[in-house]
């Protein structure tokens, strides 16, 4: 890192201080303004807050990481503009009719309290035990790799950019709120995308160009089947990526995350009306076509350096693991950074892998306060004043930014593990979710008991899941058992598949056995029960335009698919 490098991340922060005072002077009168930015967002801000809250260190290190290892199955998750769509389109008039803050508080129209109750908690614990504690871990150690520091006053650097990361993110979603949240983003979005950009390019040069990354990945084949990096679809017996699998895994995770996940969500419910809620979501699916070319492809253009450079009887490109044999993967992007860059634009992609973070882990706090504030302590104390439950928001924050922080040290305990671990609780977090708010807004006839049971039994089968594999990875030698093989033997994404598919049979079936929900209570929340006004409210909330981007963006997807087929 030269002085130039310095001077560029010193005039990001001075932006970002910036638009952080001017938040911060707007009056927050009530809870909505603190955790929906007074619901006047467009669609400019809802686009980039999606994108930026989406692309987080599991993409900076992760997908780069996957990139290098795997090549391009994990494109199925990223290429996933489509499913944003369905969030704009579907989702957007019952969520915005429904005039709720936080999806447990839908699900409670819809079903009962109950259901409420159980998608929060499932929604705060996974918050913090895997989205707050992987962004704070990878960014920890990203800023170790690009760096290249050690230690810092006798202290390790880890936990020095760690905790930094942390604490400053903390203080402007305390003090901003959703505000800061969003007007954050819009500045973060296009530093993020240049700053990859930069790296997407560079790499090709020093590569020799996209053919020499095909022709070097593509002689790399990843299983016994003659699939190589570079095939998206691969033979259904892989024991990692199976074609179908893939398919209706990556479907079933990517609905969770995008439709009914508050994180995401929150984003749009945060919009000025129906029309700026969807053109969001549209432009968002354009951003979040990007990300396979500028992190999936970059670690694949490091993968292709490392194999030039030994294949010439040079040193490896990437960091030898701890065995010496093998490259770290994980360290493809950061290693792009440190060896590829010029000063001072070295100084723009530390601050776009900045942005990353800290858009990331502000939504977060923000999503995860909110969820703590409207729905436990408000629904107890209904007649709290506006302005204390703001109070309320920034307290839960502080305690969600500590929780987060305790529990770093175990991931790192875990931490070459790190993205399998997170994509392992989300492919059994979804299933319950995505049944319990597929069929709800789907099929008059779900009552209250169906939804929640939906939702209870995928709870307890992903929590068993995630318990077998706990105890069978580190139990030596096992007789081989039906369980066995069912929680733990079967591929993650096909299990995926089946848990969806047994949780819509259990929501199906305790439905039809349960009282029929009454039609007062479903009104505008169900496929076929919006009154005359509402429909047309909808259909004035959209005009050719916005049909021709999602033509061009489903198009785009299709084009993906058939060449990396």
């Amino acid at each position: 890192m030269e002085a130039l490098d310095w001077l560029v991340i010193g005039v990001f922060f001075l932006a970002l201080i910036g638009i952080i005072v001017w938040v911060v002077r707007q009056k927050q009168n009530d809870s909505a303004d603190y955790f929906l930015g007074g619901r006047d967002a467009t669609w400019l801000a809802i686009g980039a807050s999606i994108f930026a809250s989406n692309i987080g260190s599991e993409h900076l290190i992760g997908l780069a990481g996957a990139g290098a290892s795997s090549g391009m199955a994990m494109a199925h998750w990223e290429i996933q503009g489509w499913m944003i769509l369905i969030l704009g389109w579907v989702f957007v008039p019952f969520y915005t009719r429904s005039m709720v803050y936080t999806m447990p508080e839908f699900l409670e129209r819809r079903y009962n309290p109950q259901s409420r109750t159980i998608l929060s908690v499932i929604s705060l614990v996974s918050y913090v035990l895997t989205k707050v504690a992987v962004t704070v871990y990878a960014g920890g150690l990203v800023f170790q790799q690009v760096f290249g520091i050690k230690e810092l006053w006798g202290i390790d650097f880890f936990w020095i950019a760690a905790i930094g990361l942390v604490l400053l993110t903390a203080l402007y979603t305390i003090f901003g709120g959703m505000k800061s949240v969003l007007y954050t983003s819009v500045l973060q979005t296009p530093i993020l995308l240049l700053g990859s950009l930069i790296i997407l390019v560079l790499g090709f040069k020093e590569l020799g160009g996209w053919d020499e990354m095909m022709r070097i990945c593509g002689a790399v084949t990843v299983n016994d089947y003659g699939d190589s990096m570079t095939n998206l679809i691969r033979n259904n017996d892989d024991p990692n990526f199976p074609w179908l699998g893939a398919l209706i895994g990556s479907a079933i995770i990517g609905f969770w995350y995008w439709c009914t996940d508050q994180f995401i969500v929150q984003r749009v419910l945060s919009g000025k009306n129906e029309k700026e809620a969807r053109r969001g979501t549209i432009f968002g699916a354009y951003l979040k076509l990007l990300p396979v070319f500028l992190f999936l492809i970059p670690g694949m253009i490091a993968f292709a350096l490392h194999q030039k450079y030994i294949g010439a009887g040079g040193e490896g490109f990437l960091p030898m693991l701890a065995d010496g044999t093998t490259a770290n993967a994980d360290a493809a992007f950061p290693t792009l950074v440190a060896k590829l860059l010029p000063a001072g634009v070295k100084g723009l992609v530390v601050c776009g892998i900045l942005a990353a973070l800290m858009s990331s882990l502000a939504s977060l706090f923000n999503s995860s306060a909110m969820l703590f504030t409207i729905d436990f302590y408000k629904r107890f104390k209904p007649e709290t004043p506006e302005k204390k439950l703001v109070g309320i928001g920034q307290i839960a924050t502080i305690v969600i930014v500590i929780l987060g922080i305790l529990w770093i040290p175990i991931m790192r305990s875990v931490g070459d593990v790190l993205y399998t671990y997170l994509q392992d609780v989300q492919s059994v977090l979804a299933p319950g979710i995505a049944a319990a708010f597929l069929l709800g807004i789907c099929w008059k006839r779900t009552s209250a008991q169906g939804g929640m049971w939906g939702l209870i039994s995928g709870m307890v089968i992903g929590l068993t899941r995630l318990g077998a594999k706990v105890y069978y990875s580190n139990a030596g030698e096992v007789a081989d058992s039906t369980f066995k093989y069912l929680f733990y033997d079967m591929n993650w994404l096909f299990f995926c598949g089946w848990m969806f598919l047994f949780c819509i049979i259990v929501v199906i079936v305790v439905s039809l056995a349960t009282e029929a929900p009454t039609t007062e209570k479903i009104q505008g929340l169900v496929f076929g029960t919006a009154t005359k006004e509402q429909k047309a409210a909808t259909r004035a909330s959209w005009n050719h335009w916005d049909i021709i981007h999602t033509v061009i963006i489903l198009a785009i997807t299709g084009a993906f698919y058939w060449y990396f087929w």
